[in-house]
């Protein structure tokens, strides 16, 4: 993916926003007593090639517990974890590949519903050449908790009180991204919005069937931030994609679907504010 900036550092080759990455995201729905785990699947990809990908999984933890909205500043400067580096094709040269991290807030129009303050958001993957010389990608994992939708399940909620029965959505992986053969857009990655509520079974996925895909467009000119380490700022954003319907909802799915205004065509969109780092694999731990 190609992140152009005002002064570029001489390490970044192509891609310096690669916008698979691990997302780490740190927000919370409001419940009604006490607070219960919720599992997030974070799918990872081994695969370099993103048309022939395959994914394992790993469960990440989240909590639903009462908040207050999430943040609408832009993401922390760091520190940035590359735990969730993924592992590089067997014989390619380790310091043309990049390990890619990005931290991203924003905002999300999905159906009749906005979401003005989504959780931060963290993204990890890997790219660089492969031995014969092709582009290669790897994708590390997605990271997610659950943001609150504005007046919960059932429209009740009203300022300074939190809805009767609460509603949040939790963005996960859709299993495909590309990050070099994506025309004029910063790359392609596909997600779902899980649905959380008490009386929503676990299952409940907005894009179950066929996940969104996100072409990510440049808003205005990133900015290097630091230099070592390096570290870019911009904004992105996509109003092109459509919204399916919830799937997996139960006996309240026609609910959801009248709740969110889905399915929807147009007018769905999602604005991000990122910041950007990575490390050459010569200079992270073996995978």
């Amino acid at each position: 993916m190609e992140i152009t900036a005002e002064k570029r550092h001489p390490a970044v080759r192509r891609g310096a926003a690669g916008l698979a990455v691990a997302v780490v995201l740190a927000t919370t729905i409001t419940a009604t007593a006490g607070s219960s785990a919720v599992a997030a699947t974070v799918a990872v990809d081994t695969t370099p090639v993103v048309a022939t990908n395959t994914s394992t999984t790993a469960t990440v933890a989240t909590t639903v517990a009462p908040t207050s909205a999430a943040a609408t500043a832009a993401p922390p400067a760091g520190p940035y974890d590359f735990g969730d580096c993924p592992a590089i094709p067997a014989g390619v040269d380790a310091a043309r590949w990049k390990c890619e991290v990005l931290m991203a807030t924003g905002s999300l129009t999905l159906g009749s519903r906005t979401v003005p303050e989504l959780a931060p958001m963290t993204l990890t993957h890997a790219e660089g050449p492969l031995p014969d010389g092709s582009d290669g990608q790897v994708w590390g994992a997605l990271r997610s908790a659950s943001t609150p939708v504005p007046g919960g399940l059932l429209g009740t909620g009203t300022a300074g009180h939190g809805p009767l029965l609460p509603l949040a959505l939790r963005p996960e992986y859709g299993g495909r991204s590309d990050f070099y053969s994506t025309g004029n857009s910063l790359g392609l990655f596909t997600l779902r919005f899980r649905a959380l509520s008490p009386l929503l079974p676990h299952g409940c996925v907005i894009g179950g069937d066929a996940p969104i895909e996100l072409r990510l467009q440049r808003a205005g000119d990133s900015e290097w931030e630091s230099q070592d380490p390096p570290v870019i700022r911009f904004d992105a954003y996509d109003d092109t994609f459509t919204a399916p319907a919830p799937v997996g909802c139960g006996p309240l799915g026609r609910l959801v679907d009248d709740r969110l205004g889905l399915p929807r065509t147009a007018g769905n969109a999602i604005t991000l504010s990122a910041r950007y780092t990575f490390k050459t694999y010569d200079r992270l731990p073996a995978r």
